[in-house]
């Protein structure tokens, strides 16, 4: 790329980045009621988005191979246990990720 072309790609990210940014401002001004269908929104997509990522934790789990997906059931474990326990998703998740990661790099090597 030369120079001109990385300044209008570095510039196309940085006004897409501000837009996203400043759209939820636009949609739902301070002045209006957030419509509650936003609301609902708001209650239910953090409780699907934490399935999901349990389904593409465990979707390539292969018991028959290896450490039969050892690591990645301490790590579920944990986080379920952690979610329980604190009721803090996002404490609940930077744990069990890092929980994994030092498994599957230090543990299971």
């Amino acid at each position: 790329m030369t120079l001109s072309e990385q300044i209008i790609t570095i510039a196309m990210g940085v006004i897409g980045v501000h837009f996203c940014r400043i759209v939820p401002f636009w949609l739902f001004p301070a002045n209006r009621p957030i419509p509650e269908y936003i609301r609902y929104l708001g209650k239910v997509l953090p409780a699907a988005m934490f399935g999901m990522l349990v389904i593409y934790v465990y979707k390539n789990v292969d018991l028959l191979q290896g450490y039969h997906g050892l690591p990645d059931f301490i790590a579920g474990a944990v986080t379920l246990f952690l979610h329980l326990w604190k009721k803090n998703m996002f404490l609940s998740m930077v744990v069990g990720t890092l929980l994994y990661m030092f498994l599957v790099q230090q543990v299971f090597v």
